[in-house]
């Protein structure tokens, strides 16, 4: 199966009583965050941000019992590359 990615929901104040909610992906370096994605408007409160930042995050998952995964192998498809045996 693969990885969990690390994602995070932060809620950024640009100016007094404006919150925008911003999704973060932990990069190759434990110490990078990448920007997924963020709201494209204004909230006047900081949970209102925040939690359409967490419906956002919850989009992103296919799978709601596996949460959101890199891509990777599809464990259902069939086996690709030689068969083991003799031609």
């Amino acid at each position: 199966m693969s990885r969990l990615r690390r994602i995070a929901v932060f809620v950024e104040e640009v100016e007094p009583g404006h919150f925008h909610w911003v999704l973060h992906e932990q990069g190759d370096d434990a110490s990078e965050w990448v920007e997924l994605s963020a709201s494209p408007m204004a909230y006047d409160l900081w949970l209102d941000a925040f939690e359409d930042g967490c419906a956002e995050l919850k989009r992103m998952v296919r799978d709601e019992n596996i949460g959101p995964r890199t891509p990777g192998e599809d464990e259902d498809a069939p086996p690709v590359g030689p068969l083991s045996g003799g031609d």
